[in-house]
């Protein structure tokens, strides 16, 4: 009898994420897969909104889980952890999540080195790969950064900083303070100004210019009143423009220089409004829209209409969200794009959004053959939704899993889009379509019945996608949903062929797994970017895929 050399059988491969063999229980009670402490703390660093509880998981026990990961991976695997915290802040985009990992490393391996004989670094080429001071520097990508670092390490560990903390901010001091980073970042309300940060790391100026803003930085934390120098324009021009009287500023609106002169003096939609002292009309939003970066351009949509801008003006704006040099370079999720065709009451904006979300979501592949995508729409996917947990995002887990679908279905050749809960329906992905009118046919299922939905779609496909936050009860993936004619507990093998990849799209980073991954054709993926379905092909081919750091 035949049992190997077989049609359809195809080399085995291995991907990064993988579980140990121990099983436990989801947090449904369901039979789940404890991963390794790498692939835990990859698929919850990716996922976790630092401070935000989740369905399943308070706030405190999720960033605790997170920081004892960072901790012990910090000491046992130096280099594994100092890439993750690098490509986290980096490609994968996540900003606190990779700061408190910065610092909880070099407190644990200053730690492990006041305890025990901790081996040195090797040094590459003169350089050391994952040195404390490289880690921190690597973490800090946005000006109001080294602030957020020092309140973090300040309110764990107290005052005193370690020198490799200081220097990792000093590096990346001269990356990131420039005027209009000070006119931005620079309030009041931060515990650490940039004057503070300054004076207690002493970095080296990178050029004169530099020189001059760190001395104006510490004279404006100090109330000195001094003037800006002459090296420093974009200051004198704002501190020129906060002297005009009150009842002359409406006036630079409609002039013809206007956006010019807005732009010369940083200025941003919110510190506009502060200086006019009153609403943001169309000649304000008009003159302050051509200097103003995608994200606020995305975040703003309703108040463009509201406040009646031009078509000439709109048209400007979607030129730039159609442009996918500048998607790319806003490193905006994909699903921020869904968000603002949400909240846009003008249909106006739609062409560019779609765009603009395609452009995004430029590393989805077109799949060969005949792919089945499950997307969960149970209620542990709405956070919030008739429940106490609260969820500080505007987009829930489950539309973020409805544009990843999505945006996979209308790439495929042959796909099989399914929304499912305790039942299930098959959605029509037309040719060409768009990806944003296809999520808004999203609805919400109660319950969920991960082999119910699998029995009823699964036929000869070539791969199986599943998008959800893995969270199921007795059943396969398993189900909760027995009172509806859900499955017995049963196994992924026995409902889909080992022959047939499955992809475990995680969206929550839960401890617990649903089903075994690693190998033989069964790969947890995660993120909320669309760089992880690079895996896929390489996958199917049978190759082996590695951390997205290690490429």
């Amino acid at each position: 009898m035949t049992r190997f050399n077989i049609r359809g059988a195809r080399p085995a491969a291995t991907s990064p994420v993988a579980t140990t063999g121990e099983r436990t229980r989801t947090f449904e009670g369901a039979t789940g897969h404890l991963r390794d402490a790498k692939s835990e703390l990859f698929l919850l660093a990716v996922t976790n909104t630092v401070g935000t509880d989740t369905f399943y998981e308070k706030a405190d026990d999720r960033d605790n889980r997170f920081t004892t990961l960072v901790r012990r991976l910090a000491v046992e695997d130096p280099t594994w952890t100092a890439g993750l915290l690098a490509w986290l802040r980096g490609e994968g985009n996540m900003r606190t999540a990779a700061i408190v990992g910065a610092a909880e490393f070099v407190h644990a391996r200053l730690q492990a080195e006041k305890t025990a004989a901790t081996p040195q670094p090797v040094a590459v080429d003169g350089a050391v790969p994952h040195s404390n001071r490289a880690v921190v520097a690597a973490a800090l990508q946005r000006a109001d950064e080294p602030g957020e670092l020092l309140g973090y390490w300040t309110t764990q560990y107290g005052r005193r900083i370690p020198k490799p903390v200081k220097r990792g901010i000093e590096d990346a001091i001269g990356r990131l303070y420039t005027e209009k980073a000070l006119l931005k970042y620079d309030t009041a309300s931060k515990g650490f100004r940039f004057g503070d940060v300054i004076e207690l790391v002493h970095p080296a100026p990178r050029a004169p210019w530099q020189g001059d803003l760190f001395k104006h930085a510490i004279d404006r934390r100090h109330n000195r009143g001094e003037e800006p120098p002459l090296s420093l324009p974009l200051l004198r021009t704002r501190a020129a423009l906060a002297e005009w009287p009150l009842e002359e500023r409406r006036r630079l609106l409609v002039r013809p220089d206007a956006a010019d002169t807005l732009a010369r003096a940083g200025t941003t939609w919110e510190s506009l409004a502060g200086w006019l002292q009153g609403p943001m009309d169309k000649a304000a939003w008009e003159a302050v829209i051509p200097s103003m970066g995608l994200m606020a351009l995305a975040r703003n949509l309703r108040n463009f209409d509201e406040a009646g801008v031009s078509d000439e003006v709109a048209a400007a704006v979607a030129a730039r969200f159609a442009d996918p040099e500048q998607v790319r370079a806003s490193r905006m999720f994909p699903f921020r794009w869904w968000a603002a065709y949400k909240a846009a009451p003008s249909l106006r904006w739609a062409h560019a959004l779609e765009q603009a979300i395609g452009h995004s979501l430029a590393h989805v592949p077109a799949l060969k053959g005949r792919t089945l995508i499950l997307v969960d729409r149970s209620p542990s996917m709405f956070p919030g939704y008739g429940y106490s947990t609260p969820n500080r995002s505007d987009i829930t887990l489950a539309e973020q899993a409805a544009v990843f679908g999505s945006a996979l279905a209308a790439r495929a050749e042959n796909p099989t889009l399914v929304e499912f809960g305790q039942t299930s329906r098959e959605m029509a992905v037309p040719k060409g379509g768009s990806i944003l009118r296809l999520v808004e046919q999203f609805g919400q299922i109660g319950g969920t019945d991960i082999p119910s939905a699998v029995k009823k779609h699964f036929g000869r496909h070539d791969r199986v996608v599943i998008v959800t936050d893995e969270q199921t009860r007795p059943g396969w993936l398993p189900s909760n949903c027995h009172g509806y004619g859900g499955m017995r507990e049963t196994q992924i093998d026995d409902l889909i062929p080992k022959t047939v990849p499955v992809y475990m799209w995680n969206m929550a980073g839960y401890k617990p797994g649903s089903m075994p991954s690693g190998g033989s054709n069964r790969h947890a993926l995660g993120g909320l970017s669309d760089a992880a379905f690079r895996m896929i092909p390489l996958l199917d081919a049978g190759r082996d895929a590695r951390w997205p750091w290690e490429r």
